[in-house]
């Protein structure tokens, strides 16, 4: 354990909260699991009950309007595998593999970046998990698809987000989102030794901090590009307030995206990058542990609160604190990213019984009106994942180098 890792150590008041939550995460699942036959949770409804979809719905436009599809599926995986780690049960390792058997067709889809969300919280960690090479196969046909979606300009390449590419819609758009989705192909070039994954993941960061992020710190939910000469034609968003607003959750992506990148490339610009919009997001909070849905929301809008924006930060400052060579900055963000994870559990983790979902107010999409006071599928898996960093560290995911100075 190097130095910035001795750093990222709970109290014993936290580590007995974590602790405790986690059982109850395990509880939850095992229950849940033998209720949800072929389909996989998504959204919790205003009930509380899992509104489900099956694993096989993929994206694709439907005449204008487009489909994101079940992009949540892998996450389901991620949660029945983070609970074998905790308990050592082997039933959470047995209905992890079942499920991946749902996801796996997934990995064909070619019309969505999220292939990154679906494999890299499955068959990933099923892999390190288990060391099966099945997952690992799994895993690198899902990088292909992901891989191929790179679209080259003169002045850079991104990685398109959504729709074929045949079709200049999604050719020439991509979101801030995909910062996140680049985990499977790094994950892909160490495993393969194939290094045109990590330069895809690379090109599209770079190009990415380029389009996406505003001379503020903060940054547009999605970019169109010329196609040509890769300017950036318009900035707008989908899910935030207005196309010019801070969406916290696509705030929340970028750190994370730009921490995984920093561990992968070994760049400390990437770093550097993410301490920027970290700051940004804290000065942003206020004081605060959640954020609203969107920094600029106004009115009782404003009173929204995301709380899957708030476990992806504390996921990724645990990480930054972890990777950095500054072991006093380093230990100053893994001290706000376990403040941030002991708020969720303390104010936001659905103890009841009757709400199957973990975190609450987790806020899907407050201008599609859908699942804004619930849980998401997405917002459980990156709390339990934050969750693993502090109490089962590297038994997740590969713990990757600290970058260079």
């Amino acid at each position: 354990m190097n130095e910035a890792n001795a750093l990222q150590v709970p109290t014993k008041a936290q580590s007995a909260l974590f602790g405790t939550v986690l059982d109850h995460i395990a509880r939850k699942v095992a229950e849940d699991e033998p209720t949800l036959g072929v389909e996989f949770p998504h959204v919790t409804a205003p009930d509380g009950q899992w509104i489900r979809l099956p694993a096989s719905l993929s994206a694709g436009y439907k005449g204008e309007t487009w489909s994101h599809g079940n992009w949540l599926c892998g996450f389901w995986v991620g949660l029945l595998l983070t609970s074998y780690l905790h308990t050592g049960d082997q039933k959470y390792l047995g209905w992890a593999r079942e499920r991946m058997r749902l996801v796996a067709q997934r990995a064909q889809d070619p019309n969505t970046h999220d292939i990154g969300f679906i494999f890299d919280s499955s068959a990933v960690p099923g892999f390190h998990i288990t060391g099966d090479p099945w997952y690992a196969q799994i895993a690198l046909e899902a990088a292909d698809k992901l891989r191929a979606r790179l679209v080259t300009t003169r002045g850079g390449a991104y990685l398109a987000s959504w729709g074929p590419l045949s079709d200049p819609r999604g050719r020439s758009a991509s979101a801030i989102d995909t910062m996140a989705n680049l985990s499977l192909l790094y994950w892909a070039a160490n495993h393969s030794d194939d290094g045109s994954y990590r330069l895809a993941a690379d090109a599209h960061a770079a190009m990415t901090a380029n389009a996406f992020i505003r001379p503020d710190d903060s940054t547009y939910h999605a970019v169109e590009y010329d196609m040509e000469s890769g300017a950036r034609k318009r900035g707008y968003t989908y899910q935030g307030a207005f196309d010019e607003s801070a969406w916290s959750r696509g705030q929340a992506w970028a750190i994370y995206g730009y921490v995984n990148s920093a561990r992968e490339t070994g760049k400390s610009a990437y770093l550097a990058l993410a301490e920027r919009l970290a700051e940004y997001y804290l000065r942003r909070l206020d004081g605060r542990q959640v954020p609203p849905w969107d920094f600029d929301a106004r009115g009782a809008d404003a009173e929204v609160k995301d709380t899957a924006a708030a476990a992806i930060v504390a996921s990724a400052l645990l990480e930054l604190g972890r990777l950095h060579s500054d072991a006093a900055r380093g230990g100053r963000w893994c001290k706000r990213g376990l403040d941030m994870l002991e708020a969720l559990c303390r104010d936001e983790f659905a103890y009841e019984s009757t709400h199957r979902g973990l975190l609450k107010h987790s806020c899907y999409s407050k201008p599609h009106n859908e699942g804004v006071t619930g849980a998401t599928m997405f917002g459980d898996f990156y709390f339990a994942e934050a969750l693993c960093r502090v109490m089962l560290p590297g038994k997740l995911r590969p713990e990757g180098a600290r970058p260079e100075k």
